[in-house]
């Protein structure tokens, strides 16, 4: 089984830069704005901030611990159980997170928990572990899923801020939830509030 522009198996292929990877991640080749992958999560949750970044950050961390134990599986790895071996790496990854958060964040949680447990479906991680973990030392691979996590959380948090701004005419309400009673200073009331667009907050998650 193989996904467009992926090719399968478990080969070497030549290492880029570290800048290279960079800018793939956060830009050339952004998972949710140059390859439309995660498209899902990005309309589902990016209502406000808050919830973009929130699953911005927990894509982030899955995308990261999974393509390093993705790289450092590579030597002992079959060509024939790679896919099924990839898969049960995403869900102990995603399970973690989604519990962690669950456990510090239950306020966040219940705006995102649910799609939380869909980072494992997303195409855009088994991807890069099928294109790029697999195929390059661990160091490598765990920048690449930082680059790829932050370059898909940057266009999350984005979308939020302006679909917030839209609707209720606020940026960064409730990112208590996220960082603490400290962080209601980083509100920003810039439109009257009841000037708000509705279709901006179609789906918008109830916290």
């Amino acid at each position: 089984m193989g996904m467009p522009g992926y090719t399968c198996g478990m080969s070497e292929v030549a290492s880029p830069t570290v800048r290279e990877v960079a800018v793939l991640g956060l830009w050339e080749s952004n998972p949710a704005l140059v390859q439309l992958l995660g498209l899902c999560p990005l309309l589902a949750v990016s209502t406000s901030a808050v919830n973009a970044l929130g699953l911005g950050l927990a894509t982030v961390l899955v995308l990261t611990v999974s393509a390093a134990a993705v790289s450092a599986l590579r030597p002992i790895t079959r060509p024939e159980i790679r896919l099924p071996l990839f898969v049960l790496v995403f869900a102990s990854a995603v399970t973690a997170v989604e519990l962690s958060v669950r456990a510090w964040l239950p306020e966040l949680h219940d705006a995102i928990g649910l799609f939380i447990p869909l980072i494992v479906t997303n195409c855009m991680i088994l991807g890069r572990a099928e294109s790029f973990a697999s195929r390059q030392r661990i160091a490598l691979a765990t920048f690449d899923g930082l680059m790829m996590g932050l370059g898909f959380a940057a266009a999350l948090l984005a979308i939020g801020a302006i679909r917030e701004l839209l609707g209720h005419g606020t940026v960064f309400a409730d990112m208590q939830l996220l960082f603490g009673p400290g962080a209601q200073a980083l509100r920003l009331d810039l439109l009257p509030g009841d000037r708000g667009l509705l279709l901006a907050q179609i789906g918008r998650a109830q916290v």
